[in-house]
């Protein structure tokens, strides 16, 4: 059976691209034709952004709570629709079902708590200086946002950047990763499903140099959302600045879980598997580092290699699947070259350290799941995001040290602290200097109530992911004054006058 060719999507319309040329996105577990999509062009972005540029006027019109009702609507549909949804994802992307479906369930939570935010957009309301008059400060739509996605979370991350720019009155022209475009045409076909007015929701399939780049330049697109690599995030942002535009970024990560002398080390054994190996490394919170005091790190690193050795790779469709395939060949060889930089600077490969293609894993991209010992916090493998199941090792002897080598990084997305001293985690809350914290946890796991970002190389200081805050990304702020005193009232300056009315 021939793979399906799939369409841009503009003006609530699906469209060859101009250019008439396509790709394919296949299965990176096996190589398996999952669908053609259109190599879009400067002329399909130009068509993108004006389809939404002309449904912004109407659709920020539209009262919040009627745009959050189809924000709903879309949850409902793809509630009724997660299983399908969830093993295309496995099958575009990679990861084993059970997270796919994390994945999917991830976006149905945030369409749900943005549709409960249409009927708040809270603003300020406070007492004026002066009598009769009233001060408040309400939300407003930016206009076109454009939102450029990854490949490792392609239902999730869209929704934590699409939903919230809605409810808020935005339109939309998105870009999706040219790895797993075809979740992206289905989500599309959920949100026509459950209404949305033409124009309002765009994609655009293509190149990132093209798509992406034409995109950041259009002067009409006012807010540029992106989450991917730190050097592409650090390009768009420069691009955008030539325009004034604003930019929302969500970068790399260099995680690192400590693991403390009187922590439960079973316990720190079960949140590292599951944070290193989980998504085969493909996170941006993925732990890539364990800092582990040195009184107990022998018996750590000797149960956690016993562990990891067993852990199962395959198609991630099959239930007897632990760990799936990362996302190509490309992001295969990437792996392997830190692997090799890894031993040049004297770190010693305990487990894996080589490509996976036993049987039917020679089909595809799999990496074995790695572990680093005799770890120096400054070298490459212990500072540079790798972006696969490679994990370092390093030894310390305090929490003061263990906060150090966590803090000494470029990035500063995701950190953890294994420990039954309630003292020592409130000192890592007070000293740590990530965005995200977890207490006796893995170094993955947000929730869409809460924002979701990092410090330093990992972001520009905005939060995605959820919690109100989020909406301060897509809006402007609108200052107003309503002056019901009859007569001119000079703020600031008028006291007198001000006082004689008091008396």
């Amino acid at each position: 059976m021939l793979a399906q060719e799939y369409k841009n999507h503009i003006n609530g319309k699906w469209v060859v691209s101009r250019s008439g040329k396509t790709f394919s996105s296949r299965n990176p577990a096996n190589g398996e034709l999952i669908g053609t999509l259109q190599l879009s062009d400067a002329q399909d972005v130009n068509d993108a952004v004006d389809a939404a540029q002309n449904a912004f006027e109407k659709w920020r019109k539209y009262p919040a709570p009627k745009r959050a009702e189809l924000i709903y609507r879309v949850s409902e549909v793809l509630r009724a629709r997660k299983q399908e949804m969830g093993e295309l994802l496995t099958r575009e992307m990679g990861k084993v079902l059970p997270e796919a479906l994390g994945d999917v369930q991830e976006a149905i939570d945030m369409a749900m708590y943005m549709a409960g935010e249409g009927r708040r957009l809270n603003g300020m309301l406070v007492p004026s200086e002066l009598p009769s008059k009233w001060a408040m400060a309400v939300r407003d739509p930016l206009g076109v946002v454009a939102a450029i996605t990854p490949w490792n979370f392609p239902i999730a991350i869209p929704a934590w950047k699409m939903f919230p720019a809605l409810v808020c009155g935005n339109t939309v022209v998105w870009k999706p990763a040219s790895d797993t475009p075809v979740l992206a045409e289905r989500m599309i076909e959920i949100y026509e499903e459950a209404g949305f007015p033409p124009g309002v929701v765009n994609l655009i399939t293509g190149s990132g140099g093209v798509v992406g780049d034409c995109l950041v330049a259009h002067p009409k697109v006012r807010l540029v959302t992106f989450t991917g690599s730190t050097d592409i995030g650090r390009a768009v942002s420069i691009q955008a600045a030539q325009n004034l535009k604003r930019v929302s970024l969500e970068m790399g990560g260099k995680n690192a879980i400590m693991v403390m002398d009187d922590a439960d080390i079973d316990l720190a054994i079960e949140g590292i598997v599951w944070s290193a190996f989980g998504t085969s490394g493909q996170r941006c919170t993925a732990c890539s580092r364990i800092i582990v005091h040195e009184a107990i790190k022998k018996e750590l690193v000797d149960k956690l290699a016993a562990r990891v050795s067993k852990l199962r790779l395959g198609d991630g469709l099959l239930a007897t699947t632990e760990v799936g395939p990362v996302i190509n060949n490309k992001a295969a060889q990437k792996i392997h070259e830190y692997t090799e930089i890894a031993k040049q600077e004297g770190a010693t490969v305990l487990i894996g350290g080589d490509y996976a293609t036993d049987g039917e894993l020679a089909k595809g991209s799999f990496y074995q799941p790695t572990i680093f010992d005799n770890v120096l916090p400054t070298m490459r493998v212990a500072q540079e995001e790798i972006f696969g199941p490679s994990l370092s090792v390093i030894s310390c002897n305090s929490l003061e040290q263990a906060i150090e080598y966590n803090n000494h990084t470029n990035f500063g997305l995701s950190a953890s602290l294994y420990t039954s001293d309630v003292n020592r985690a409130f000192e890592a809350m007070r000293d740590v200097t990530t965005g995200l914290l977890y207490i006796n946890a893995g170094t993955i796991g947000s929730e869409v109530q809460l924002p979701f970002g990092g410090t330093r190389g990992t972001g520009n200081g905005h939060r995605e992911g959820g919690g109100p805050v989020v909406l301060d990304t897509f809006c402007e702020w609108k200052t107003i004054y309503v002056d019901y005193s009859g007569r001119l009232q000079r703020a600031q300056i008028d006291t007198d006058t001000l006082a004689g009315k008091i008396k």
